[in-house]
């Protein structure tokens, strides 16, 4: 149950990322509620096409398409109340981000895969959402930016196989780690903490 809750907070976190980048777009309604679906469920798609689930998650339960429907509808009445468009969209984000890394790493665990390969899939679950999201607006996906994006995943989903072997009960787990991802995010943004430019100034 818990890990169905965890799953569907991530959902909405995502569908509302989704409705603030289309609606700083100025799409119409139709290309809001696209991008909100596509952001929600982008990341989630490629873990279960990854891992063998047919059909994929979202496709079996409804209730993840309600919550969608919900949250963009939320979103887009709530759009006055969320002005302040940048740092909503970076709540959202990394809220999503966080819950998305967790979910990602225990559907790894549950097909029985490598702790790396389920950091990694959990990192997939993570982000693959908002590469869709950015490409679809066209915009470089944050991924691939400098900003300390992936590399939080990582770093909770690091933490996650840690603590495992100290903590029994999973949800503590979901929450710590899911808590490092947000953490850390929060923090490379506050001090301009980034990777490192592989440029130097004047490369074209």
């Amino acid at each position: 149950m818990f890990f169905q809750i965890v799953d569907i907070l991530g959902t909405i976190a995502f569908a509302i990322s989704g409705v603030l980048v289309a609606m700083n777009k100025r799409m119409d309604p139709f290309g809001v509620l696209i991008i909100a679906f596509v952001t929600a469920v982008g990341g989630g798609t490629l873990r279960d096409i990854m891992v063998g689930i047919e059909p994929v998650s979202w496709m079996q339960n409804m209730t993840f398409v309600y919550v969608i429907f919900a949250s963009t509808i939320f979103a887009v009445v709530f759009r006055n109340q969320l002005k302040h468009l940048r740092r909503s969209l970076f709540l959202f984000d990394t809220i999503g981000i966080a819950l998305y890394t967790v979910v990602g790493i225990e559907t790894g665990l549950i097909a029985g895969l490598h702790p790396i390969i389920c950091i990694a899939l959990g990192t997939m679950t993570a982000c693959f959402g908002g590469v869709i999201r950015d490409i679809l607006c066209n915009e470089i996906p944050v991924i691939f930016r400098k900003e300390i994006y992936a590399t939080a995943c990582i770093l909770g989903g690091f933490t996650y196989f840690l603590l495992r072997e100290f903590l029994e009960d999973r949800n503590y787990l979901f929450v710590i780690a899911g808590l490092v991802v947000i953490l850390i995010r929060l923090l490379a943004v506050r001090f301009k903490i980034s990777l490192p430019s592989l440029y130097k100034k004047g490369d074209n």
